[in-house]
């Protein structure tokens, strides 16, 4: 497998010559770098006028592998060839590197780039990306996978550390500026110091001992913070400008720090790659970096896991319109006056602080007296606006916060609690809230738990991710009083009136609800149902010679057909035909092509087999392959009237071009069903040309942004309010 890695662009705050006379002093050994033994100078070249400086070195490394490996691989050191190109002119250095040792068993590729940040020609930007293929290596490729890692990891968190280190030493000896290149004055490649000047050949130096890089200071709370700086955290303005010219698809090491918390290179790289990934397959529109975070911290930064779960949930959230629950939701009075929870100041660490009477609430009533899908809808609402509290928690306290802390207070919690389709309710919120929000819940506190407490807890712990039951805490009778008790996690002064503190606490303390309340199983299941297909998007399924199609119907021409569709399974491809005959009557296709039912009937088929293109219809937009995953918004001006026709249809792999025969991966396909199956979500709409004001060739559709979880990237205000007017 390939390891893939990718840095956040790191910003020096100094000129782009200052930064090259620092890089400069690396060669041809750092003592900064214990395993960098020695580097040597095999070609170089300079142009004419002195613009552009190209040096190739082979560079010996000292990997900190065990002697067996060491031994059975027959080498003492690793040989690297590192390519710098330095275009003075341009003000960029290039480098590309790879590895010479068992470079038919091992493939080391790495490309890094300084250049002028876009909006302030004094600082200086670094980006770096590396890949490694293993091969084959005696037996102990994953031993040396590991090994490569680590070590590349290490050298990567000290990196820009080197270069500060240098970047003081050219100031303490007084060089503080290095003039820019200019024509007139043909450049010589910068005067290197003797004492650094190359040797002829590599030796085989002894390793000398790391040097401790005095940069940074650690404050209390272990963020390091630069010791130029003030001690106070970095202000918005400040940061905003640092970011002012890294381009959308790429991330600021130091908004990282601020705004994300302390990550590993490795961890940094997977939320860029996951982040671009995203950009690439849903058109820019994209959860913000702490909710894609989270989904990588849920899987323990596995790429491909934390991708499957967080499509799934973007999926979801965009289906039921989740984004815009804070603005349309609305609690029942009834859930006002009987949900015991609410917000309360926030704990020590600075998370915002939820309160849950749990043992005060009337389960039974609630469920009675709402349905299922109410009370989840008023869960989410929850977690929504715990994800904006914890975004301006972060701006208020000036470290990243991306979780909240829940107290549950059980106290009265009794048999009553465990009325089964209560459970049941409960445990579907679980599940929700598991899938879509990992990794929001901090800590969670239960207090005074009695008796019954173990048989709910044997009931719902189960379907709880191992991970967020190690955050419970749980506490019986008075305990929390008591030393590690609610004082460790809360300010005193904030520890609700109800647990004993002085602090009034506005969440609602309960009771019955009244029976009158209640509702027939035949009203709550219709509530239920109302609320769980209330979505303006629409499912289908797609099988191999079974395409999906939509027939729109023009009246006027120079009308706008927009669409807005998520692939869940499979590769389609999108097509738009138009014909002036009205198609027949939908038919449904019950089998598919392969003996199996479409499930809930959603497969439609309008274009007629006899049909001939280009005669009874014509393709009208190049057809479009989606993959599984893409989320796909876009538009069509419609030039006559008559009948439109969008078309989901199955992606067929191509055969082998060298054989014709079809490929092993086709053969194996065709022995399961499942795979000839492919699912989109999908949402049309047709606008007047007067009321469509946004990209004529990509609509920046308004449905598909993430109000909640996502800045309006590029979606512009006009054509959000075209569609939403329309909507």
């Amino acid at each position: 497998m390939v390891q893939k890695y990718q840095s956040p662009v790191r910003v020096y705050k100094h000129p782009f010559e200052l930064v090259m006379a620092a890089y400069e002093r690396r060669f041809p050994t750092c003592h900064l770098i214990p395993m960098f033994v020695a580097s040597d100078v095999v070609d170089e070249e300079t142009s004419e006028d002195g613009s552009t400086n190209r040096i190739e070195r082979r560079c010996a490394l000292d990997v900190d592998a065990p002697r067996l490996l060491k031994r059975i691989a027959g080498v003492d050191y690793v040989y690297f060839i590192q390519k710098n190109t330095l275009n003075r002119k341009e003000r960029t250095l290039h480098i590309e590197s790879h590895n010479e040792t068992f470079s038919n068993r091992v493939i080391i590729h790495e490309t890094c780039c300084y250049s002028v940040h876009p909006e302030n020609e004094d600082w200086t930007c670094f980006e770096q990306t590396a890949s490694l293929d293993i091969k084959s290596f005696f037996g102990f490729e994953s031993t040396v996978e590991k090994i490569a890692m680590k070590q590349y990891a290490s050298s990567i968190k000290k990196g820009k550390e080197i270069i500060e280190y240098y970047l003081k030493e050219l100031e303490d000896e007084g060089i503080t500026h290095v003039p820019r290149w200019t024509p007139s004055s043909l450049s010589l490649p910068l005067p290197r110091p003797t004492s650094l000047s190359s040797p002829p050949h590599l030796p085989k130096l002894a390793v000398t001992p790391a040097v401790s890089i005095p940069l940074a200071a650690e404050a209390k709370d272990g963020t390091a913070q630069d010791v130029k700086q003030d001690s106070s955290v970095i202000q918005a303005d400040s940061l905003t400008e640092i970011l002012a010219g890294t381009p959308e698809d790429k991330l600021d090491a130091d908004y990282i720090k601020r705004y994300l918390g302390d990550l590993t290179p490795l961890q940094e790289s997977c939320l860029i790659r996951l982040r671009k990934w995203l950009q690439e397959t849903h058109k820019g529109k994209i959860p913000k970096d702490e909710h894609i975070l989270r989904f990588l911290r849920a899987r323990d930064f596995n790429m491909d896991k934390a991708r499957e779960i967080l499509c799934q949930s973007l999926t979801w959230r965009k289906q039921h319109q989740v984004d815009y629950l804070l603005e349309a939701w609305s609690s029942p009075q009834v859930l006002q006056d009987y949900y015991t929870g609410g917000w309360h100041h926030h704990d020590r660490d600075g998370r915002p602080l939820y309160i849950l009477r749990l043992g005060q609430m009337d389960t039974k009533g609630l469920v009675r007296a709402l349905g299922e899908e109410s009370l989840l809808r008023h869960v989410l609402s929850i977690n929504e606006e715990g994800l904006r509290r914890c975004e301006e928690n972060t701006k208020v306290f000036g470290r990243p916060i991306s979780c909240w802390t829940c107290l549950v207070d059980l106290e009265g919690l009794n048999m009553r609690h465990l009325w089964r389709p209560g459970v049941k309710a409960l445990l579907r919120i679980i599940e929700v809230v598991e899938a879509n929000y990992p990794e929001t819940l901090g800590r969670l506190l239960i207090l005074r738990a009695p008796r019954v407490f173990p048989v709910l807890w044997t009931l719902v712990s189960p379907f709880i991710d191992e991970n967020t039951r190690k955050k419970f805490l749980i506490y019986a009778g008075n305990d929390y009083q008591g030393p590690g008790g609610l004082v460790d996690y809360i300010d005193k002064e904030i520890i609700p009136d109800f647990l004993g503190g002085e602090c009034m606490c506005e969440v609602p303390e309960g009771g019955l609800v009244p029976k009158s309340m209640y509702r027939t199983a035949e009203e709550l299941e219709n509530e239920d149902v109302r609320l769980w297909t209330e979505t303006i998007y629409q499912s289908a399924s797609i099988f191999k010679g079974a395409p999906h199609e939509l027939l729109i119907e023009i009246i006027d021409a120079s009308s706008v057909i927009t669409w807005d569709f998520d692939v869940c399974k499979g590769d389609v491809v999108f097509n738009i035909y138009h014909s002036k005959r009205a198609p027949q009557a939908p038919r449904k296709d019950p089998l598919g092509a392969h003996g199996i039912t479409s499930p809930g009937g959603n497969n439609v088929q309008l274009i007629d087999k006899s049909w001939t293109l280009g005669q009874d219809y014509s393709m009208v937009e190049s057809p479009l392959t989606c993959k599984e995953g893409e989320s796909v918004q876009g538009s069509h001006i419609t030039r006559w009237p008559g009948f439109y026709i969008l078309q989901w249809k199955f992606h067929n792999m191509p055969a082998c071009s060298a054989t014709n025969l079809p490929r092993v991966d086709d053969v194996l396909a065709t022995l399961q069903v499942s795979s000839h199956k492919c699912k989109v979500m999908y949402y049309t709409e047709v606008l007047g040309s007067e009321d469509f004001r946004g990209s004529m060739t990509s609509l920046e559709s308004s449905h598909s942004g993430f109000s909640q979880l996502s800045a309006a990237t590029t979606s512009s205000n006009q054509s959000q309010s075209s569609s939403m007017i329309s909507r």
